[in-house]
């Protein structure tokens, strides 16, 4: 006979869009999955506004299983938001959070408990090698070294939608309210433990990708102009560097009229330094733009999501309190 009392309790957090498909099959294989790694379990299915008929899966699947809740978001708020409400309604020890589309084999689940069990906060699934198509691999990649590079996240090379990590971490972020959400960023607001196992990474058997090159470009500069200030430092250097070069290119002409008693060739060289500078300084007010754009989207109090409803198939127990580690 298993001994339940030394497995953790679990929460099992998905967000949904468009995946009526793949949801019977991969609510199954959780359901025999989880028991050997957790003493209880639930698993949340957020719908993110989907066109399809996800949501009425979903409250199936709630009637079938008292440990499947559904949440439906009032509106599409995008991956990272749905994740958050997921979290802030998980009552369980550990928080794993997953693709809808079968991507992520919940088979796998067991590799990221015994990395955590190691003494780790965050543990992530990172794929051998991910199967989403060219463009979508080379877009991740990208966001991948926009986070390594820019947001001190060591672990950022890993980084995947297959994670596991404490409840606890969700006490760093409880009072988030900005409209853009980035888990990876905020999970590193509460702690610096991260690790990573090699995972298997499926073909994905329904549909397709939602994120497109675009999209996802679109994601990383919103990541990097949201939760760094890089990119105003790289606008302060790069005005350092150019203004150092005008004053050399002054001093050179100087110099040359006072020694040779001339000038430089007049205007194809004061066009193309003319042109340099403006090149610069409308670089350096886009990016300003870009912050003071994210200022005014803040001040807005726009909602990080709305729920519309939540479906259960009967009321929970009363939640648990979340111990709190030992240092």
């Amino acid at each position: 006979m298993e001994n339940n009392d030394a497995k953790p309790t679990c929460s099992v957090v998905i967000p949904v869009y468009n995946s009526q498909q793949s949801l019977p099959s991969l609510v199954q294989r959780l359901h025999t999955t989880l028991p050997a790694l957790c003493s209880d379990y639930e698993i949340l299915l957020v719908n993110d506004d989907s066109h399809d008929e996800s949501w009425r899966v979903i409250t199936e699947l709630c009637v079938s299983s008292p440990r499947v809740i559904g949440i439906n978001l009032m509106r599409n708020f995008g991956q990272h938001n749905a994740l958050l409400c997921g979290i802030r309604q998980a009552r369980y020890e550990l928080i794993l959070t997953m693709d809808d589309d079968l991507q992520h084999p919940p088979e796998e689940a067991p590799k990221l408990f015994a990395k955590l069990a190691e003494g780790y906060d965050v543990v992530y699934g990172a794929p051998a090698a991910e199967k989403h198509g060219f463009w979508r691999d080379l877009s991740s990649r990208l966001i991948k070294r926009v986070l390594h590079k820019l947001m001190g996240i060591n672990s950022a090379a890993t980084v995947s939608a297959f994670r596991l990590f404490r409840a606890e971490l969700a006490q760093a972020f409880s009072d988030y309210q900005g409209s853009f959400v980035s888990i990876d960023v905020l999970l590193s607001w509460g702690t610096t433990r991260f690790a990573s196992v090699i995972v298997n990474h499926q073909e994905r058997e329904y549909g397709k990708s939602n994120y497109s090159f675009r999209k996802l470009m679109s994601h990383a500069l919103t990541l990097v102009t949201g939760f760094s200030n890089a990119p105003l430092r790289i606008a302060s250097i790069t005005g350092f560097i150019f203004t150092a070069f005008g004053v050399g290119v002054l001093l050179y002409v100087l110099i040359s009229y006072i020694v040779r008693g001339g000038s430089l060739p007049g205007f194809p060289f004061l066009a193309s330094i003319i042109s340099i500078f403006s090149g610069v300084q409308l670089f350096a007010l886009g990016i300003f733009g870009e912050y003071l754009g994210r200022m005014f989207s803040r001040t807005l109090n726009k909602p990080v999501y709305t729920v519309r409803e939540v479906f259960r198939s009967e009321p929970l127990p009363e939640a648990q309190e979340i111990p709190s580690r030992e240092q």
